[in-house]
């Protein structure tokens, strides 16, 4: 049975052939105008702007590969569209998350947030940092317990990882050597120390401890006391303590090791510790704290034992947190510069992902005189 065919199936056309323009090797080639009137994409702005695509996404990342008045005039058109950079695709093109997480690990706490105050200053400055780069912040708590670095070198779900706290330095130490092995890009906020895995910033522990000693032998303390851990599990109080004594060995002084109490970083940890050691009989007349929130808590047993502070016992803390300036009496804290330490944290880790030489950096302290140690009430912070 025959098919039936169009008339005009085979017939050839008397019509001339246009002649093909020829395309220059070298031209990008423009889209076309695009056809649907809906949410503008890219190639909107290449149209407007008489430039590739390709153009249009060196220009949006602002690349010094596009002229600056190009740049100028692609990103003018973007803002006038209202146009939003799709990023889950920008991200898969690039096979990066342009995601930065920041694991901040559980500290024992007076109430059930399980989070160091000090690090929420320091959250603030890192997630302007990482903005201003055009990364996303992925704010991750993770338990001491967990292996909480195998959930970022094996699935990539960022692509660099800032550690905010990591409890018991000895027990966290295999942690950080997988994190290495893995060719993980990781900072660390915390001391500089021989040998540690991955990179670090610091505040200098050892001039914060020397500072508050000084400035309590200086206004004519002469038995002071210390509160807070001082072993190699955890090398920052460590640090802080070894700094005291040097100011009190280089008056020529003696420290006295039984007016050392352990004390985790909180204010029962502070308040047990202090018991302890106005119950060992040992005389003293100051006393610094590892920790604000230690000294918060050893202001509160002196009180409850009848000791005046600063009368009887002048009291410094460390690290500055907001609510050392509103206890009764204010405290004297060493205090670390968290906005800084937020800068450096992100900016290292980008160096990492360019292959950059990293910056290592002993962050100054800076001693805040209040009344817990003999100051004014004009000497607090506004």
């Amino acid at each position: 049975m025959a098919k039936a065919t169009s008339p005009d199936a085979n017939a050839q056309s008397n019509e001339p052939a246009l002649p093909i323009e020829p395309t220059l090797p070298n031209e990008p080639t423009l889209p076309e105008k695009p056809a649907r009137p809906d949410r503008p994409t890219s190639f909107d702005i290449a149209y407007r702007a008489g430039v590739s695509q390709s153009t249009v996404s060196r220009a949006l990342r602002d690349s010094p590969l596009v002229n600056k008045a190009t740049r100028d005039r692609v990103q003018a058109i973007a803002k006038e569209l209202n146009y939003k950079v799709d990023k889950v695709a920008s991200n898969l093109r690039s096979q990066s998350t342009r995601t930065i997480a920041l694991l901040l690990c559980e500290d024992p706490t007076s109430d059930d947030s399980m989070i160091n105050p000090f690090f929420m200053s320091m959250l603030s400055s890192i997630t302007r940092a990482t903005a201003r780069q055009g990364y996303d912040l992925l704010v991750s708590f993770q338990q001491l317990s967990e292996d909480w670095h195998a959930d970022y070198e094996d699935t990539h779900r960022a692509d660099g990882i800032i550690l905010l706290g990591y409890g018991d330095y000895v027990s966290a130490r295999p942690k950080l050597e997988k994190l290495k092995q893995a060719q993980a890009r990781f900072m660390l906020w915390g001391p500089l120390i021989k040998d540690l895995p991955g990179h670090s910033i610091g505040c200098d522990n050892h001039l914060g401890g020397y500072v508050a000693g000084t400035h309590l032998l200086d206004s004519g303390r002469q038995q002071l006391a210390f509160l807070g851990d001082a072993s190699q599990h955890c090398p920052e109080f460590r640090q802080r303590y070894l700094g005291y004594t040097d100011a009190i060995t280089q008056r020529q002084l003696t420290f006295n090791p039984r007016l050392q109490y352990d004390a985790e970083n909180t204010e029962m940890s502070g308040f047990d510790a202090c018991l302890q050691l106005i119950d060992s009989g040992e005389p003293f007349d100051a006393l610094m704290a590892a920790s604000d929130l230690i000294a918060i808590g050893a202001i509160k047993a002196m009180q409850q034992r009848g000791l005046r502070v600063p009368e009887d016992v002048a009291v410094v803390g460390f690290d500055g947190i907001p609510s050392s300036a509103y206890v009764n009496p204010p405290l004297t804290t060493v205090m670390q510069d968290t906005q800084a330490a937020g800068d450096l944290l992100v900016d290292n880790l980008f160096k990492q992902f360019h292959g950059e030489p990293l910056t290592t950096t002993l962050l100054e302290p800076k001693l805040v005189v209040r009344e817990s140690s003999g100051g004014t009430p004009d000497s607090s912070p506004q």
